[in-house]
């Protein structure tokens, strides 16, 4: 599995976790509602400062949004 797929899955679960909508999940990032849709379908890859400040809002660390699911 390539790491954009990683960080995607990654990043969706964490969000539901939090129980938390593409939307609301932007708006606390400061970035565009659609830019967390297409990272969340592997359309972009993220960079370095979006996926620290995706991180801080979902109140984890950039390294477990990497991590491969055993």
């Amino acid at each position: 599995m390539e790491i954009r797929e990683i960080f995607a899955q990654n990043l969706k679960a964490a969000r539901k976790a939090k129980g938390i909508s593409q939307e609301e999940l932007a708006h606390r990032a400061g970035i565009d509602r659609t830019y967390v849709g297409a990272l969340e379908r592997c359309r972009y890859a993220v960079s370095i400062d979006v996926a620290d400040r995706l991180a801080v809002v979902l109140e984890t660390e950039v390294w477990r949004l990497l991590q491969p699911k055993d």
